[in-house]
Order: C-alpha cells, then structure tokens, then sequence
C-alpha cells in the first residue's frame, strides 16, 4: 500500500474510534463528578444566579427546590444594608402569607400573590407541601458580576491551578473551584474567618500552611492552590468519591462520612435530598451543585457573557531573602514601590507591610520577571546594616475590664489599625476582658516565649500539653501536685506512657471556657462578632455585609466580603475525619486527646457519673472508636458539641503550628507489630494523627497484612518567628 493509503487508512480509523475515545471519556468524567437528573434542577439555579442576576439583584426561592423562584428582586441604586433588608423581608411575608393562604386549602378568589405563588409550583402539590414551604423561603444574592469579573481574573492563576490539580490526580473541573469560594479573589476574607482565593479556615489551613501574624500563606494564590488541591485530594483518599470530596470542601470529611452511614450510600443525589443532619444546612447541600453549575459557566463564559479578554498570566522570579529585613528595605533595593512588591507578596501580613515585623529570613519573595537577571545580584548587595538576626520580639498586652482598643492604642503610643491589623481584628468595638493583644514594635524588654504563655494559660484552665523531655513525676512537681493525682485525674494506666503534645489535666477544674485565651493567642484574637448566621437568619444576611464591615481597615487590603456564596462552618475544620457530634441517642464516638475528665468538664458533672452510667470501672479508661453514653441533665448537646469541637481545634492548631505533613507513607503491618510504638517510635507521629488518616481503623485491633497510613511529618522552625528575645545588626 502507498504511503498515502496507509495515512487514508489511518484517518478512516481514527474518524471511527473518536467517537468511542470520546464517549468513553465522558463515562469516566460521569464517574468522577455524578450529575444525576434528580440534581438538575440545582444546576439550573445556580447557573442563573452566575449569569442572571448581579449583586444588586437576586432570588427568592424554596431551600428545597430550587426549581421553585418567588421573584426576582431589584435593588435600587446605593440602597443601604437597611433598605436592602426591608425589602427582603417585605417579600417574604408576601410570599410566606400567601404559601400560609394556599396550604389551607385556598383555590379561589386568589390574590395576586397568591396566584403568583401557586403558579410556580407543579400543579396538584399538596398543602402539605405548600405548608412545609413556609418557612423553607430564602433569598439568595446575585453573582453575575461577581462572576465575571473573578472569569476575567482568573487568567492570572488558570494554567498554573491546573498544572497542580494535575500533579496531585484531582479532576481538572476543579479549577472552577474559586468561582463559588471566592470568585478567584486572593484578598477575599468571609465573616466565618477563612480567607484567601481558595477560602481556608485557620484550623484546616495549618494543615498545608503557615499560618500567623506575620505569614498567612492563605492569601498567596500559588501556595493556597498546592494547598487546595492536597485537601481536596485528602477528603476522596476518604471518602472514595469526587461528589463527596468536593461537598466535604465545605461540609468536612466528617460530615459527609456521616452523611454516608446515615443514608447508608454514597449516590451524591440521595445524599443532598435525604439527609437531614443537624450540621447540614442549605450551605452544604448546594457547594457540588453549586460547583457543577460554576463549572459549566467557567466552559461556556462568552455564551454568557459575550466575548471577554482574560488578565494575562502573572509571571513571576522567586528570590530567597536572606536575612530578616524591613520591607520597605526590599522595596528600596529593587527600586519597586511597596504597594507593588506587597501585591506580589500578599502571604506577608499588615505587621511586616507597617514595619512592626521583619520579612522572614529565608522567605521566598515573589517578584516581577523583569528582576530574572539581576534579583540575585540585588539581594546579595543588602548591606549588613539592613540585615538582622532575628524577627522583631511581641510584646504582649492583656486586656483589662473597661478598656477599649482606643485607650490601649494611646497607652502604647500606636495607632488603632496597626493593633486591628497585628491581632486579625476586623471590628475595633468588640474587643473583651482577658483577651490576649499582640502589641507592635518592641519595648526593650524580654516578651514572655509563646512556649511558657502557652504552658501558663493551659495550666491555667486545669490542663497542660505534654512537651519533649517531660515526665509525669517533672509535672506534678511543676504545679504542685502528685503523679498520682495526674494519673487519676487522666485515667491513665501507665504513668511512663505520654508523649509530646498530649493534653494532662493537672487540676480538678470542674469548668472548661468555651473559648480559651490560649486560642485566643493562637487564633490572633477573630473578634466576637463573628458568628454564622442560621438558615433562617441567611434570608437577610446571607450576601449583604454591613457597611461597618466593608473595610475594616484602610490598611488591611482585605476584602471582607461573602467571598464565598455557600460558607459553612463545618469547614472550619474540613480535613479532620473524625465525628465529634452526638448521635440521636445521646451517645458519642471516643476520639483521641479526650479522656472521661474531658467529657465531664464539658458535661459540668462528676466523672464517676460517666463511671456508672457506663458500667466502668474506676481505672478503665476510655477507648478511641468506642461509644460512650453521656448525661445531659446540665448541660445540652449544642453546648457540650461546641466545648469539644473548641478543644479539639485548640489541641490540633497547636500541634500543626509545630509540625506540618508533607506527605504519606503505608504501612503494611506484621505479625507482632503495634500501632502504638510504630507511631511513637518508628514514625513519630501521634496516635491522633494516624487516625484521622485511618479513619475506620481499630487502633487496638490491627490485623497483620492491614495497609496503614502513616503521615510524614517536618517541624516548622520557629527561627524566623516573633519569639526571639531580642534582635540586632
């Protein structure tokens, strides 16, 4: 045959097996994200609320379905939060009065409303149907603009998020990810207190990030996309489905887990339609429906838009800064202006943009690609007299009754904004008694290390964590107590058997403050104000922030926005598998890091309570995996849930602000092998840990031949941190 023959054959075969290659590729890609029919609907609405109404504008609609639109609203030009809400609320009681009207029966001599109301529902829907709509009616804000300008935006990361979806094996649909957390706005920051493009928590954000008052990697777009991705990827190494992976983005690896053994599968469309755990709330039921919707937007942007021009791809050189430096030294050096190298740098706080910090020696500064030649020759030529030893010390200020952040800004002779900006506070009136301020600049005198002030206000609260070199004899000496005594109070069995990072009570505290003043250092202080609003409260709040909160700080260059248009706080610890809740009937799972002292503080009762109600012994500690019964005659569910979960997050942010997990390693185990001492010895990983990568596995029943993960863990050198008792040329 010619040579032109064999190239006829050839495209006569590939015009036939395309069709095959492409349908198959569509089969795999249904595998990984699912889009039943029954979801539809969903997809529908979200596709409109990016497409047809702007943040000015927007829907209200049925929380169940949301095939179901009321109306469409209209805001007027520069309408206030208060006139916004007024004329929500005024809906509402049309809408609910008419549902409450048609639910009774009513067919005739309908008003208009009523009418209205009727016709957007499927004729024949039944009044107990139209009963249960009453108090299911939700307005949603608009997105369209917000929409498109985060397409546009998105230009500047696209290649490079799909680059790392790429390398860690997560489907390239993510990269739509940002439009429905942030809409690809890396100075975005919600009122539940995750920020950055990819809307990070604290707590699940230390996992894959430092995170402190003067680096928030949440806020680089190329660290938090690595970041995103590994979570991401995480949350389906558990869950075992994409559907799943992506819902718990949102809802956590715990939720949806219980989602799964509640509804007793793992069909996403059987999920988001039956289950009715406490936790999951309109938020959570709509992120993958919303995500979808967001992805056939992100396909199909001009059929939608018109045509648009992306923002070119930000290129960028790295250079390792050598020593600690002021920023406006790095500033003066590369002849940029700081506004600029501050854009290229948005992981270095407000601290190190006002001069109350040093950039951190060893810190990769990002700059534009004209410096590729001569960044290296630049930062060598930093002249000794710019370069320090160590970052700049906190000092440290405890807020006492009656005093405001004015009063205490004059005390110290700084402003306002550098206290706001320093401690992560975005309102300057909620500020509380005890509550802990990192203070700029530096007095002269020695800061207390966060190593003692941490020891100090644990031991305060009845608790201290186990550090290296400790032994129970050494803490019972240090606060003044018996080995005995800790040993009972912790129900330990073997008094040589702790390990670092281990929380002891020391004390018989009998009360456990919801929120302690450690976490109030190491969270830098999220103000009080900042609380979720409820399903029904989302009506008027759900997307319009107060003017108060547009800008709390003039300074910050932080977007305090409802970046993300379905935030839920069940994120706020979102890669951490493990059921803190309480079960209908009354019972909870025993994690690690908890003791029946702990159960009983957060109950308000006396552990011998928990003895007897659990037919155990004086000395039978409890075990992890177990269920335990629990007595809530003092204290309710929501309130014990709240102290657990505070702990939990308190115990796991101390312990990710000292190491972080770089990767994993299985372990398959052999005859004679214990859990135990591999952790502790062979891998050094604490037994918590191992388990929320194992999430179902029995830790005192691991059968040989069992495949183990094991994360590899790399301290966090704390050189480059404010701990330093001084610092000099």
């Amino acid at each position: 045959m010619s040579y032109w023959g064999v190239v006829l054959v050839r495209i006569l075969l590939w015009t036939m097996l395309l069709p095959i290659f492409v349908s198959m590729t569509e089969y795999v890609l249904a595998q990984e994200l699912p889009r039943p029919l029954e979801i539809e609907p969903d997809i529908n609405f979200w596709t409109r609320v990016y497409t047809e109404v702007n943040t000015s504008s927007g829907f209200v609609h049925d929380t169940r379905d949301l095939s179901v639109v009321y109306r469409t609203l209209q805001f007027p030009e520069g309408a206030s939060r208060r006139m916004r809400n007024r004329q929500i609320s005024q809906a509402r009681d049309e809408i609910t009065d008419a549902l409450r009207a048609l639910a009774g029966g009513k067919r005739n001599n309908l008003t208009e409303e009523e009418q209205r109301v009727l016709d957007v529902w499927p004729e024949g829907t039944a009044n107990s149907v139209l009963n249960e709509a009453i108090d299911q009616v939700r307005f949603q804000l608009g997105q369209s603009d917000r929409y498109r300008a985060g397409y546009v935006r998105s230009g500047r990361w696209r290649a490079y998020i799909a680059n790392v979806l790429r390398q860690q094996g997560v489907p390239q649909e993510l990269v739509a990810l940002p439009h429905v957390e942030s809409s690809f706005n890396p100075a975005a920051y919600s009122r539940v207190g995750a920020a950055g493009m990819w809307q990070f928590t604290r707590s699940t954000g230390l996992r894959y990030m430092r995170i402190d008052h003067i680096v928030d990697e949440r806020r680089d777009p190329y660290i938090a996309t690595v970041a995103a991705a590994q979570l991401l990827k995480d949350n389906y190494d558990v869950l075992q489905n994409w559907a799943l992976a992506i819902t718990a983005y949102n809802h956590g690896q715990a939720g949806m887990r219980n989602a799964v053994r509640a509804t007793g599968t793992d069909q996403i469309e059987v999920i988001l339609r039956e289950y009715s755990g406490r936790a999951f709330a309109f938020a959570s039921r709509n992120f993958y429906v919303a995500f979808l919707a967001a992805s056939d937007v992100d396909s199909n942007a001009e059929q939608y838009f018109g045509p648009l021009s992306l923002d070119a791809e930000a290129n960028y050189v790295i250079v390792d800064v050598p020593s600690f430096v002021l920023s406006s030294t790095l500033a003066e050096t590369f002849d940029i202006s700081h506004q600029e190298l501050r854009g290229w740098n948005p992981a270095l706080t407000e601290a190190v943009w006002n001069g109350d910090k040093f950039v951190p020696k060893d810190f990769e500064l990002r700059l534009p690609t004209t410096f590729s030649e001569r960044a290296p020759g630049l930062i060598a030529s930093l002249p000794s007299s710019e370069r320090y030893t160590a970052q700049k010390p906190d000092v440290i200020h405890r807020i006492g009754r009656g005093e405001t952040l004015s009063g205490i800004a004059d005390r110290y002779g700084v402003s306002q904004s550098s206290l706001m900006a320093l401690n992560n506070l975005r309102n300057r009136n909620f500020i509380r008694e005890g509550q802990v301020l990192i203070l700029p600049g530096n007095d002269g005198s020695n800061p207390v290390s966060l190593a003692r002030l941490k020891s100090e206000l644990v031991a305060s609260n009845g608790l201290y964590v186990v550090r290296n070199g400790d032994n129970i004899a050494g803490i019972a000496r240090r606060f003044d107590t018996s080995p005995q005594t800790i040993q009972s109070l912790n129900d330990l069995t073997d008094m040589n058997k702790i390990y670092v990072g281990q929380e002891l009570r020391v004390s018989n505290s009998s009360q456990i403050p919801v929120v302690t003043e450690e976490e109030e250092l190491l969270s830098m202080s999220t103000s009080s104000d900042d609380q979720v609003s409820t399903d029904t409260e989302e009506l008027v709040a759900n997307e319009i922030e107060s003017e108060s909160e547009q800008e709390p700080n003039e300074n910050m260059q932080v977007e305090l926005i409802e970046s993300n248009v379905l935030a839920s706080v069940q994120a706020e610890m979102a890669a951490d598998p493990s059921d803190y809740l309480v079960a209908s009937d009354g019972t909870i799972e025993v994690q690690a890091l908890e003791t029946l002292g702990h159960y009983a503080d957060w109950l308000g009762i006396r552990t011998q309570r928990l003895r007897d109600i659990n037919a155990m012994t004086f000395r039978q500690a409890v075990v992890i995996g177990h269920r335990l019964n629990l007595d809530f005659s003092i204290v309710n569910a929501d309130v014990f849930e709240q102290r657990r979960l505070n702990y939990q997050r308190l115990a796991q942010e101390s312990f990710f602000l000292a190491y972080q997990v770089i990767t994993t390693q299985d372990h398959v185990i052999r005859s004679g092998e214990s859990l135990w001492e591999l952790a502790l010895q062979t891998y050094e990983v604490p037994v918590w840990l191992i388990r929320q990568y194992n999430p179902d596995l029995d830790l005192d029943r691991v059968a040989p031949g069992t495949i183990v993960k094991f994360p590899q863990l790399r301290a966090i050198s704390m050189a480059d941190n404010s701990q330093a008792s001084n610092y000099s040329n």
